[in-house]
């Protein structure tokens, strides 16, 4: 059964939103303290990249070693990722998305990115041959999101077991130090891959919901 189509023009815009130009990115969900931004940022400078992070306490301490660092190509952002993605982004914008150990939501499996109807829109976003990264700690996670990807998205995608010396971000340090099995998913977006949002525009910070 195809899953509900998502509300896109619904979503209202995040306080303070500033909208963006339409070059190529990369994006970060739930950047947390930075640390995987700053890495990237400092060992891809030909990329940009935009790093979204809902926790004040957490952006402002992304924010903070930002300025210490001082990479030009990390646009730290402070918002809800899914209205902002929505009033943002452009299709066809994003090279790669990455979305590393997000919360598994173990009472709601709804709100979990590969269960949910926003997925496609962020599907949408994605340039061809565009990659999303997703990483977790809890391999029925990661098999979950293997049968979505499967039976439901039908995406391409390779499966790794992240080495016990990556270092991305303070949550995997702490799981590989554990011990605990790390595990990514290395989504691609085919060339042909059509969703319903090809041809939605950012909403740039106009209210639509009602």
């Amino acid at each position: 059964m195809p899953i509900r189509q998502f509300q896109a023009q619904r979503m209202r815009a995040p306080r303070d939103f500033t909208a963006i130009s339409p070059q190529p990115i990369c994006v970060e969900i739930g950047a947390g303290k930075g640390k995987h931004a700053l890495l990237f940022t400092a060992q891809h400078p030909e990329q940009t990249l935009l790093a979204i992070e809902r926790t004040r306490e957490k952006f402002e301490a992304m924010q903070k070693q930002h300025q210490i660092e001082g990479q030009g190509n990390l646009q730290p952002i402070h918002a809800d990722a899914i209205p902002w993605v929505v009033h943002a982004l452009y299709p066809q914008q994003v090279q790669q998305f990455f979305i590393l150990y997000p919360n598994p939501e173990p009472h709601n499996p709804a709100q979990r990115w590969l269960n949910m109807p926003f997925f496609e829109f962020l599907l949408s976003r994605l340039q061809p041959n565009g990659q999303i990264t997703l990483a977790s700690n809890i391999p029925e996670y990661i098999e979950e999101a293997e049968q979505q990807l499967q039976q439901l998205w039908q995406l391409p995608y390779v499966k790794e077991v992240v080495p016990a010396t990556s270092a991305r971000t303070h949550f995997e340090i702490k799981y590989l130090e554990r011990g605990e099995l790390c595990q990514q998913l290395i989504i691609s977006k085919p060339a042909t891959y059509q969703t319903r949002f090809d041809d939605f525009l950012p909403l740039q910070g106009q209210n639509h919901a009602e």
